[in-house]
C-alpha cells in the first residue's frame, strides 16, 4: 500500500532532495522541492494515483511541479505521470529508448498490455540522454544507462555528493526481474556489466526504485552488489529459475491491483503470457493448467496470496 504522509528525511541524504518511499505497486517518488524547477524522479503506478499527487503535492509545500523525470517507463514509474502532467502543466523527461513507443503509444512494446497493467497515456518534452547531465536540487546528475532489467532504463548519479538513483537495477534485497530474457533477447550479460558499473562508481548511498535508501557506512552497499551478482550468475546457468520469479512477481503485480483471483482467471493469464512468446514457451510445458497450480503454490509459499475456497487472495495492508 501507498503511505498515508510524506516520509520525514532520510539521515543518508541532503535536505535537496525527500525519498517517498512506496509500496507495491508504486515505485519510489524522489523529490526536490527546493530547485528553480521542482521535480520528481518517478511516478508510481495509476492506481496509486491520487496518493502520488497528494503525496508530491505535501513535499512541494506549495510549490508547481515543474518536471517529472523516468528512469524508465514500466507502469509502476510512469503511471503517474498524465495525472501530475495535467494538474501541474509540468515537463516529462523519459529515456531515449522509449521516445518513438510513446509517440507511437504502443502498449504492446511498452509491456503494459502484455504484463495486463495500466499506464495512462502522458507526452514527453526532453530526452535523458545517457552520459549527459540534469540539474536537481542544486546538484550535476549525470544519466547513466543501466541495461539488464529494461534496455532503455537510465540511472542518475551524483558523484559530489555519492549518490546513485539506481532505478530497478539494484535494490538492497534484488533486483528488477530481467524482461528482455523473457522475450528471448539477451539481458543477463547487461544486468552483469550495470551491476559492474555500479560498483566502479562506488556510491556512498543508494536510492533504489524500490524499498529504502541505503549506504555504504555499514557495508549494505557491498552486500546488496555481492548478492546481486550470485543472483544473475544463477540465472545465467539455469533461466527456467529467472522465469518461474518473473511469472510470480508479474501474477503478484497483477493479484495485488485485482485482490482477488481464481484460479481460472490465474491460468488465463498464464496463458496469455505465453502465447506468441516462444523464449517462455520454451521453457514452459504445454500444460498450462499444471503450471497455473504451481505458480499458484508459489505465491502462497512466499506469502503474496493466500488461497481461500479456490481463490487467490493478496494480503491486507
Amino acid at each position: 500500500m501507498s503511505p498515508a504522509a510524506v516520509t520525514p528525511p532520510h539521515p543518508l541524504l541532503p535536505p535537496s532532495l525527500q525519498v517517498l518511499e512506496r509500496g507495491w505497486l508504486s515505485s519510489n517518488n524522489i523529490v526536490f522541492a527546493d530547485d528553480d524547477v521542482p521535480a520528481v524522479v518517478d511516478t508510481g503506478y495509476v492506481t496509486h494515483g491520487q496518493a502520488t499527487l497528494d503525496l508530491v503535492e505535501q513535499a512541494l509545500r506549495g510549490r508547481r511541479l515543474g518536471r517529472i523525470l523516468n528512469t524508465h517507463l514500466h507502469s509502476d514509474h510512469a503511471g503517474g505521470n498524465a495525472l501530475l502532467q495535467a494538474r501541474h502543466g509540468c515537463e516529462v523527461w523519459i529515456p531515449p529508448g522509449d521516445a518513438d513507443l510513446v509517440d507511437a503509444w504502443d502498449e504492446d512494446r511498452l509491456s503494459y498490455r502484455r504484463t495486463g497493467q495500466q499506464c495512462p497515456r502522458f507526452a514527453y518534452d526532453a530526452l535523458l540522454q545517457p552520459h549527459g547531465v540534469v540539474s536537481l536540487g542544486g546538484e550535476d546528475w549525470t544519466v547513466l544507462p543501466a541495461r539488464g532489467h529494461d534496455h532503455a532504463m537510465v540511472m542518475l548519479w551524483c558523484e559530489r555528493l555519492g549518490i546513485l538513483m539506481s532505478a530497478d537495477a539494484l535494490w538492497q534485497k534484488g533486483f528488477g526481474v530481467i524482461f528482455p530474457e523473457l522475450a528471448g533477447v539477451s539481458g543477463f550479460a547487461e544486468q552483469a556489466a550495470t551491476l559492474e558499473l555500479i560498483g566502479q562508481l562506488q556510491p556512498r548511498v543508494v536510492i533504489p526504485g524500490h524499498g529504502a535508501p541505503f549506504g555504504e557506512h555499514d557495508g549494505a552497499v557491498s552486500a546488496a552488489l555481492e548478492a546481486a551478482r550470485a543472483r544473475i550468475r544463477g540465472w545465467q546457468e539455469a533461466p527456467r529459475r529467472h522465469a518461474d520469479h518473473a511469472m510470480k512477481v508479474l501474477l503478484a503485480f497483477k493479484l495485488l491491483e485485482a485482490r482477488r483471483m481464481t484460479l481460472a482467471e490465474l491460468q488465463a493469464l498464464v496463458q496469455a503470457s505465453l502465447a506468441g512468446n516462444t523464449a517462455l514457451r520454451g521453457l514452459y510445458p504445454d500444460d498450462t493448467e499444471a503450471m497455473a497450480a504451481f505458480l499458484a503454490q508459489e505465491l502462497v509459499r512466499s506469502r503474496a496470496a493466500t488461497l481461500e475456497d479456490g481463490v487467490l487472495v493478496a494480503p491486507q495492508g
